[in-house]
C-alpha cells in the first residue's frame, strides 16, 4: 500500500457520527475496522526515547548520585541571610536555588584565589585559641542503614586537626564522626564512609578543624556507596523499565553555552561554571563520558546535540572525534587518556538547540544559521563520515513573534512556508545534503475549562496534546509535496523534546495525564514512515524521585506499557471507523493548533498492530470517558483465534498517582479474556493493549 495512506484513516466519515453525549450511557457500539492488507513501516526502536537537559539540579537531584552542593565552592560560605540574589534567567525565571555552606565559627571562612585545588577558588581555616572552625551544609537526605562514601580534597599545617561528621541532630549520639590523617603542604585525598542511623531530611556534613595553623579544601563530594560509576542505582535501575531505544543529551537551552571540553578528566579538577540560560551554577560533574555510561547503564543508544549557539564548527568536530574516534586520533588519544580506549561510536547527532527561539543563547537569523548547519556537518562528517546527522528545525504552526498569540490551522499557516518563520523548509531548500531528518519540538499545557461538564473536560484535556503532533504530521506531509525528494530519500522527522503539563504545574502525574501521554504516543504511531524518533522531557520526570528513594509515576507507566507491548518491530495496521474526532466544544489557547487528532473512533482512540512474526494482533485503546464503551471490530486479512491477554493501565479515578513512600495507586495489569466474539467492553477512564494471537485470512 502508499504509507501515505496510513495517515488519513477515517477522513471521508461523516462528523455528525461523532456527535454523541460523551460520557452518556454506551447504546451503540464503536466501530472500528482492523485492515492488516495496508501496513506501515514497523515502529523504531527509538519510538519511546527520552530528553534530558541539566537545568540546576534536574539531573543532578535524580539521576546523578552527588549529594552535596556547590562542592567547588563557587558560592560564599556566609552566613543565612547573607546570600548573593538568585540570579533571574534569560527567560525572567528565578535562577536555581542550591543549598549553601555555613561557616562554623565566628568569620571563620576566608576565600583564597590563589593555587586553588579547582576553579580558582577554595576556603581557608585558620585555627587558633581552640575553637572549631569550619563549615557545613544541610538539608542532605539519609536513609536509615544505608552505606554513603565520599572523599574530601585538604591542603594544610601540621598542626592542624580535620574532623569530617554527618550529623542529623543536636545530640553527640546523633552524629557520626571520623578524624582524618595529618595534613601536608600539598593537596591531598582523604576518602570516608559513613552509614546513617536513622531515616532524615536534613541531615548535615561538617568539616571543622582544630589545634593550631591553617587548612583549606579543594573540593569533596558525597554520593550512596551503591552508585555506579557517579549514576544512581535505584534511579537508573528504574528506567530500564522504559524500552526507550535512545536519550538525547545533554541538549536544551544549557547546551548553547556550554563548552564540553570542560567536563573532561578527573571531576575533582574540572572548574564549574554558570549556566547563562537557566540563571544556574553548573559543576560541570556530567561530561560526556559520563553521559555515554548512562546510557550504558540503562541500555539506550545516545544521541548527542552539539553547541550550535556559542559553539563553533571546530568544537563540534573535535566533540565527534572525541566520542567515535579511534584511540590513534587527537581527540581519541585524550578519550582513552581518561579511561575510555574504545570508542562510543555515536550515531545520532544534532545540531543546535532551537537556534531559532528568542530565548535561545546565540539565537541568530534563518539564512546565517543554514550557513552555520552546512559549516558543522562538513566539521562532523570529516571527524567522522558515518554520522547522522539531524538539523534543528521549525515548522510555521509554532514560528511567530514574541508576543503574538496565535491559534494555527493549516489554513493559516500557509503564508509562512518558505520565509523566516519556516526552519524546517530552510534546512530543506539550504542545507539538502547536509542532514538525515530534522528535528522538532512542542511544549504544551493544559486549558482551563472551568464550565465544561467533567466528561467534556476530561475528554479535551486528554485530546489536546495530541493535535501537536497531528500539525507536526500534517505539516510534514506539506514538505513531502513541496519536496518530493524529502519521501524518495527517507528524511525522518524526529520530536526530540515534547511535555505536557497540567492544570497544576510542578504537581505529580495522574492518570489523566497518564491518558493524555497515550494519545500522544499513538498519534505518533501513526505516522511510523516518516516519524521515526521522539523523545520525552524529561527521562528524569517519568518518575517519582526523592533523594534516597523513586518509583515510576502515572507518565512513566504509559511509557512502560508501550514500549513492552507495542514496542519496535510492531507493524502498525490501518484502522477505520465511523465516528471522526469532532472539534472542541470549549476555547482552547494560542498554543494549540487547530486540527483533530486521533483515530475515527470517538469516543476511544486506537491503534493497531501485528508483531514481526505477524502471529499476534496488538490493539491499544484510550477509554478518557466515565462510561464503559462497547468496541465492535472488524477484521480485513487476519483472524483472530484463542484467548486475548490484556494489558490495563488505570483504576477509574482520574486523581491517582504513584508516589514514594506510599502504595503505587497506578499500575500495569494483566487478565485475559477466555474468547473474542466480535467486541470487546473497554473499561472506563483507562488505556489497554489487547494481544489476539492471529492467522492470515483473505
Amino acid at each position: 500500500m502508499a504509507q501515505g495512506r496510513v495517515l488519513n484513516f477515517g477522513v471521508g466519515c461523516l462528523l455528525s457520527s461523532a456527535m454523541s453525549t460523551v460520557g452518556a450511557a454506551d447504546t451503540h457500539a464503536v466501530k472500528v475496522t482492523i485492515d492488516a492488507h495496508n501496513t506501515s513501516d514497523p515502529v523504531s526502536q527509538y519510538e519511546y526515547g527520552m530528553f534530558i537537559e541539566p537545568i540546576g539540579g534536574l539531573v543532578a537531584r535524580t539521576l546523578w548520585a552527588e549529594m552535596l552542593d556547590d562542592r567547588e565552592f563557587y558560592y560564599p560560605i556566609v552566613a543565612e541571610g547573607k546570600d548573593l540574589p538568585v540570579p533571574i534567567s534569560v527567560e525572567g525565571r528565578p535562577g536555581v536555588v542550591y543549598r549553601k555552606w555555613r561557616p562554623i565559627g565566628a568569620d571563620s571562612v576566608q576565600i583564597d584565589t590563589q593555587d586553588c585545588y579547582v576553579g580558582g577558588r577554595c576556603p581557608r581555616m585558620t585555627l587558633e585559641g581552640g575553637s572549631a572552625r569550619g563549615f557545613s551544609q544541610s538539608g542532605i537526605a539519609v536513609a536509615k542503614g544505608k552505606a554513603y562514601s565520599g572523599h574530601i580534597v585538604l591542603q594544610g599545617e601540621p598542626g592542624a586537626r580535620v574532623e569530617i561528621s554527618l550529623s542529623w541532630g543536636a545530640g553527640s549520639g546523633e552524629r557520626r564522626s571520623i578524624a582524618l590523617p595529618a595534613l601536608t603542604s600539598g593537596w591531598q585525598s582523604y576518602p570516608f564512609e559513613f552509614v546513617s542511623a536513622v531515616d532524615s531530611t536534613d541531615a548535615r556534613l561538617e568539616i571543622v578543624g582544630s589545634g593550631a595553623g591553617t587548612f583549606r579544601v579543594g573540593t569533596l563530594s558525597l554520593m550512596p556507596a551503591d552508585n555506579i560509576n557517579g549514576w544512581r542505582a535505584d534511579t537508573t535501575n528504574i528506567l530500564k523499565s522504559l524500552h526507550s531505544g535512545m536519550w538525547r543529551l545533554p541538549g536544551g537551552n544549557f547546551l548553547s553555552n556550554w563548552d564540553w571540553h570542560g567536563a573532561l578528566g578527573p571531576r575533582d579538577r574540572r572548574a564549574p561554571m554558570f549556566d547563562h540560560a537557566w540563571s544556574a551554577m553548573q559543576p560541570n560533574d556530567l561530561g560526556m563520558d559520563e553521559y555515554m555510561e548512562l546510557t550504558r547503564i540503562i541500555g539506550v543508544e545516545p544521541y548527542v546535540t552539539v553547541n550550535a549557539g556559542l559553539g563553533d564548527a571546530n568544537s563540534a568536530a573535535e566533540e565527534v572525534e572525541y566520542i567515535n574516534g579511534p584511540a590513534t586520533s587527537e581527540w581519541g588519544a585524550k578519550r582513552a587518556a581518561n579511561g575510555h580506549p574504545e570508542p562510543y561510536r555515536v550515531r545520532f547527532w544534532n545540531i543546535g538547540n532551537e537556534p531559532y527561539g528568542w530565548w535561545q543563547i546565540g539565537k541568530t537569523t534563518l539564512d546565517y544559521f543554514m550557513m552555520k548547519h552546512n559549516e558543522f556537518a562538513a566539521a562532523m562528517r570529516a571527524a567522522d563520515p558515518a554520522i547522522v546527522l539531524i538539523g534543528s528545525g521549525a515548522m510555521p504552526d509554532q514560528m511567530h513573534p514574541r508576543d503574538v498569540k496565535e491559534n494555527a490551522s493549516l489554513e493559516s499557516i500557509q503564508p509562512k512556508f518558505a520565509t523566516e518563520n519556516d526552519w524546517t523548509g530552510g534546512l530543506l531548500s539550504q542545507a539538502w545534503g547536509n542532514f538525515a531528518g530534522i528535528s522538532e519540538h512542542w511544549y504544551d499545557r493544559a486549558e482551563k475549562r472551568p464550565d465544561a461538564p467533567p466528561a467534556q473536560e476530561l475528554m479535551e484535556f486528554v485530546r489536546s496534546p495530541s493535535n501537536q503532533v497531528r500539525m507536526k504530521a500534517e505539516e510534514w506531509k506539506i514538505y513531502q509535496q513541496r519536496f518530493p525528494a524529502v519521501k524518495e530519500r527517507h528524511i525522518f522527522l524526529s520530536i526530540d523534546e515534547y511535555a505536557y503539563t497540567g492544570n497544576s504545574f510542578g504537581a505529580a502525574p495522574t492518570l489523566k495525564q497518564a491518558l493524555a501521554y497515550a494519545m500522544v504516543l499513538q498519534e505518533m504511531l501513526r505516522y511510523t514512515d516518516f516519524l521515526t524518533m521522539a523523545a520525552f522531557t524529561t527521562g528524569a520526570s517519568t518518575m517519582d524521585v526523592t533523594p534516597t528513594a523513586a518509583v515510576l509515576n502515572a507518565t512513566g507507566k504509559v511509557f512502560e506499557l508501550y514500549g513492552e507491548h507495542f514496542g519496535a518491530g510492531i507493524i502498525p495496521v490501518e484502522v477505520d471507523g465511523e465516528s471522526p474526532q469532532p472539534e472542541p466544544r470549549y476555547p482552547v489557547g494560542f498554543a494549540h493548533p487547530k486540527v483533530r487528532a486521533g483515530s475515527p473512533t470517538y469516543p476511544l482512540d486506537v491503534v493497531a498492530g501485528l508483531t514481526r512474526d505477524r502471529q499476534h494482533l496488538r490493539l491499544a485503546v484510550v477509554n478518557a470517558t466515565f462510561d464503559v464503551q462497547s468496541l465492535s471490530i472488524s477484521m480485513r486479512g487476519i483472524r483472530a483465534r484463542g484467548p486475548v491477554t490484556v494489558w490495563r493501565l488505570g483504576n477509574g479515578k482520574l486523581e491517582s498517582a504513584n508516589k514514594v513512600g506510599a502504595p503505587p495507586q497506578i499500575n500495569i495489569k494483566e487478565s485475559t479474556i477466555a474468547s473474542f466474539s466480535g467486541r470487546l467492553s473497554v473499561p472506563p477512564v483507562s488505556v489497554l493493549i489487547y494481544d489476539f494471537p492471529a492467522v492470515a485470512a483473505p
